[in-house]
């Protein structure tokens, strides 16, 4: 599979809703065939990067980190169970790979309540 730049095509950022979708997407499907390469341009070449207390900046470095862990961030809203209270949080997941299965997964989530405005913003800061 050979790499491709990501974004629109016309050198911009997406500027419409549809334009946006069809990015994620393309992002997206990246990860199937675990395309490092393509996923790499698809970054500017002075890139910085963070994970908790990993700092990467560049394409190198991402490309070096990226050879054997998939990651994933989400967020997520809820109503607790046990109060009823609205709830929100932000999670992260690092697997790192060996040999085409899962060595190790870790993961960390970050919660408060929904009505806490900026919680959850502060803690990615």
């Amino acid at each position: 599979m050979t790499a491709q730049a990501l974004g629109t095509g016309a050198g911009r950022n997406s500027r419409t809703i549809e334009e946006a979708r069809a990015f994620v997407a393309y992002v997206e499907s990246l990860f199937m065939p675990w395309n490092i390469d393509a996923l790499v341009e698809g970054f500017t070449q002075d890139c910085e990067v963070r994970f908790g207390n990993v700092q990467l900046r560049g394409r190198d470095a991402l490309r070096a980190f990226s050879g054997d862990m998939l990651t994933n961030i989400w967020e997520s809203e809820w109503d607790d169970a046990q109060t009823g209270a609205g709830m929100k949080g932000f999670g992260v997941e690092l697997w790192v790979m060996r040999e085409g299965k899962i060595a190790l997964w870790e993961a960390a989530f970050n919660v408060s309540r929904a009505d806490e405005t900026g919680v959850v913003e502060a803690m990615l800061r």
